[in-house]
C-alpha cells in the first residue's frame, strides 16, 4: 500500500492570515484510490495543540468545571456561555506540565494523581490542533485560589462542582455541549461502568 506521504504533493502553500494564529491556503495534488491524481485546495487553521483536563473527586463523585463565554459559538446560534472541562493551548510547554498550570488559573485548584487518557484531533476538517485529554483528582484541601482565569487574557470562568451524573444529564438536556468536556464525561462514565462490582 502507498505511503499516505506519497499520495500528496503540495504545489502552493499562502498565508490567508497571521493575526492570532495562522490561516493558510492549502492547494495539493492528491493520489486517490484509482490511481488519478486530483488538484485539491484546503484552508488549515493552525492554533498550536492543547491539553484539557477533568477534576474528579473520588470521595464524593463529584467533577469540576467551568463556564466562560465562547464569541465562536455566540455567532453559531449559542448565547455563548460554554459549561466546559479546564483546557488551554501548550505555549511550547509539555501537555503536562501546561494541563496543570491551566486547570490552577482555571478552576482554583491543585489536582493531584494526574493521568493522560488519550489525544484526539477536535476538528480535522480545518483546524490542525491535536488535545492531549486528561484526568485528575482534587478534595477541598487542593483548593489554592478561587480560580476564574487570567483576567489579562480576558478570561472571566465560573466555577462548578457537580455531581458526575449530573453532568452526564446535562449533556442529554443540551446544557453541555462542548466537545471535549462531553468527551472526558463520558469516558468517566464508561470507565466507571465497567469497573467490576463489589459482591453483595
Amino acid at each position: 500500500m502507498t505511503a499516505t506521504k506519497d499520495r500528496v504533493r503540495i504545489v502552493q502553500t499562502e498565508v490567508l492570515s497571521d493575526n492570532w494564529f495562522v490561516l493558510k491556503k492549502v492547494t495539493f495534488d492528491f493520489l486517490r484510490r484509482d490511481g488519478t491524481w486530483q488538484r485539491q485546495s484546503r484552508e488549515t487553521y493552525d492554533r498550536g495543540n492543547g491539553a484539557a483536563m477533568l477534576l474528579c473527586n473520588p470521595d464524593t463523585g463529584n467533577v469540576v468545571l467551568t463556564r466562560q463565554f465562547r464569541m465562536p459559538v455566540f455567532v453559531n446560534g449559542h448565547d455563548g456561555m460554554l459549561v466546559e472541562a479546564a483546557a488551554g493551548l501548550l505555549d511550547n510547554a509539555t501537555p503536562d506540565e501546561r494541563i496543570r498550570v491551566e486547570v490552577e488559573e482555571e478552576t482554583g485548584y491543585r489536582v493531584r494523581n494526574v493521568r493522560k487518557i488519550f489525544e484526539a484531533y477536535m476538528s480535522p476538517g480545518s483546524v490542525t490542533e491535536k488535545l492531549h485529554f486528561y484526568l485528575g483528582d482534587y478534595d477541598t484541601s487542593l483548593r489554592v485560589s478561587d480560580g476564574g482565569g487570567v483576567e489579562d487574557e480576558g478570561e472571566d470562568l465560573e466555577v462548578i462542582e457537580i455531581p458526575l451524573q449530573t453532568a452526564l444529564e446535562r449533556i442529554e438536556s443540551g446544557d453541555i455541549v462542548d466537545g471535549k468536556t462531553i468527551m472526558l464525561l463520558q469516558y468517566v462514565a464508561l470507565q466507571s461502568a465497567m469497573q467490576p462490582r463489589a459482591a453483595a
